[in-house]
């Protein structure tokens, strides 16, 4: 498989996206819908996730594609690409610009390629799995910080965290105490993506989707992170958990979010 032929159209349909995200943001257009009490869903969602499947189909119209809003479209199954169109949705509901469009291919099992686009600064990270990861065309890394208390991290809430509301407040209470600050930006792939630039050194979350997270996880990787659950397990993008540093302060991470006899 060209992998680069699969970047430059992957590439494609985020701008496309981007061209109707930010149609719609700031403009009163987009109606918000819900599909839990506090997850959302607009027209833009839809439009965008519409417009980014067709681009992908026309080049590819054999390939199996697992987007947000549709879900499942089933083509060859070694060929599979993920899509949120647009994650960070309550953000654009509100009309802050901390939300971004995610696009990764999958090959077999293995996730070889990730786009995430914010459409309102312009950034473009992008990784191809063995090559490293890039923001607009440039090399990326994670940051040096060696301790938590050096660090800034992120985090984000889910949407059921009614359910979990003990366990979910006593990390983040541990994790504000030993760090320099936490950050909660609304989209994971940008957390993930911040992490890969250095702008963060840890990030921590739970109750994502595959779409979440697959083409922020790929970038983060390839920018020198470590990625995990919360018991140091190796992650995957269907697991309920998952924390991603710099690795000089995934221990001490670890023992951060070790709270078995809490939940």
């Amino acid at each position: 498989m060209d992998l680069e032929l699969v970047k430059r159209v992957g590439i494609a349909a985020a701008y496309k996206g981007q061209r109707v995200l930010l149609s719609h943001y700031g403009k009163g257009k987009s109606k918000v819908d819900k599909k839990g009490a506090i997850d959302l869903v607009t027209e833009a969602d839809k439009e965008s996730e519409k417009t980014i499947i067709g681009t992908i189909k026309k080049s590819f119209p054999d390939h199996t594609i697992l987007a947000e809003e549709s879900g499942l479209n089933k083509g060859k199954a070694d060929y599979k690409w993920i899509v949120d169109p647009l994650d960070g949705t309550t953000n654009f509901a509100h009309q802050l610009g901390l939300f971004s469009i995610s696009i990764a291919f999958v090959l077999g099992d293995v996730i070889v390629m990730g786009i995430v686009l914010s459409p309102v600064t312009g950034e473009l990270f992008t990784a191809v799995k063995g090559k490293g990861a890039e923001l607009n065309g440039r090399p990326i890394k994670v940051s040096n910080a060696q301790k938590v208390s050096e660090s800034l991290l992120v985090t984000g809430f889910p949407y059921d965290l009614i359910n979990c509301f003990n366990p979910l407040m006593t990390r983040f209470s541990n994790c504000l105490k030993a760090s320099q600050g936490i950050r909660r930006l609304g989209s994971a792939a940008m957390d993930l993506c911040f992490l890969a630039c250095g702008r963060f050194d840890g990030f921590w979350e739970q109750n994502l989707k595959p779409w979440d997270t697959a083409a922020g996880e790929l970038i983060a990787r390839e920018a020198g992170a470590t990625i995990t659950d919360f018991s140091n397990k190796p992650f995957n993008i269907y697991k309920n958990e998952i924390l991603a540093t710099n690795g000089n302060v995934h221990e001490e991470m670890l023992l951060l979010l070790a709270l078995k006899d809490t939940e």
